[in-house]
């Protein structure tokens, strides 16, 4: 049963979000914990903390006379906790296996972990960057990262950010082969494609929510997206490529956006790690460095 400080916490943090599914993300909790949590804070005031409708969450005016006493109380219950923080360098050791997609923001996000990790000589990291989505079970996976919304319930995961891909091409090669008029107008032109290792064929472009285009006779194919994105710079070719990873190009004029008026499909950005009865502050820790990490890199690049 879930003690009464740690009720505190999600009240705190639904006030903060107004959102019990983001909520839920940001602790590692289902929506449905959140909620009877929230309820039984409710029962044991003996009063409404949210208004909630279908469009948005706010707080009552209870619930805002009593948010700052219920953060005052978790301010010091941490102080009072605080001097276990000394004994962090000497628990944090042993190997944490962390499993990220071969893109090159994952470069970026090392170089964060890293210098986060240099504190404490006796953790040992295993980085294992790839297309393919990893078997956590099997490989032993602690921590990882993806993009989608996982199907196995035995993971628990926080979002980091939403991300959407954007159909690019250098000035030079419009120029030279003339803009498409229509979507339907892209087999006719050089295409790049990502190859998926698992069917031996290239990855679908999600066009729109209900819109798939596989490019026909790709130009280039690559089993890595930044090569896909050297290509298109190279004016080789037309690319599907996320829109984090083409933001400065586009920003600099050196890439345009085609079709812009598509509405895209959104795909969650998540960092995961199994559930377990028992993990060890090693895996909790760099959990919460790769979701910090992750977290502030997107929300440069936007």
């Amino acid at each position: 049963m879930m003690n009464k400080l740690e009720i505190l916490r999600i009240f705190c943090s639904v006030a903060e979000t107004l959102h019990f599914r983001e909520t839920a993300n940001r602790l590692a909790l289902s929506p449905q914990v959140v909620s009877r949590a929230i309820g039984t804070l409710e029962k044991t005031l003996g009063e409404v903390l949210f208004q909630r409708s279908t469009r948005q969450v706010k707080l009552t005016d209870f619930g805002e006379a009593f948010l700052p006493q219920a953060q005052q109380l978790i301010a010091d219950a941490e102080r009072l906790f605080s001097y276990r923080k000394s004994l962090n360098t000497q628990e944090i050791a042993g190997i944490v296996r962390i499993a990220v997609p071969e893109i090159p923001l994952m470069q970026a996000v090392l170089e964060k972990v890293l210098a986060k990790a240099a504190a404490y000589p006796d953790l040992r990291l295993h980085w294992q960057a790839r297309l393919t989505v990893e078997d956590v079970v099997n490989e032993q996976i602690d921590v990882g990262f993806r993009f989608g919304m996982p199907d196995d319930n035995r993971l628990i995961i926080r979002q980091v950010g939403l991300v959407e891909d954007c159909i690019v091409a250098s000035p030079a090669l419009l120029e030279r082969c003339g803009q498409p008029k229509n979507w339907q107008d892209l087999k006719n032109y050089p295409l790049s494609a990502l190859f998926n290792p698992n069917t031996g064929r290239a990855y679908a472009w999600y066009l729109s929510h209900k819109t798939q285009f596989i490019p026909p006779r790709p130009k280039f194919t690559a089993t890595c997206i930044a090569d896909e994105l050297t290509a298109v710079r190279q004016a080789q070719t037309i690319a599907f490529l996320p829109r984090f990873l083409c933001a400065p190009y586009l920003k600099s004029g050196e890439l345009v956006e085609l079709f812009p008026e598509l509405a895209r499909k959104q795909w969650t950005a998540y960092v995961y790690r199994p559930y377990r009865n028992v993990t060890h502050p090693r895996v909790k820790i760099v959990f919460d460095w790769l979701v910090e990490s992750i977290e502030a890199l997107l929300r440069e690049k936007k």
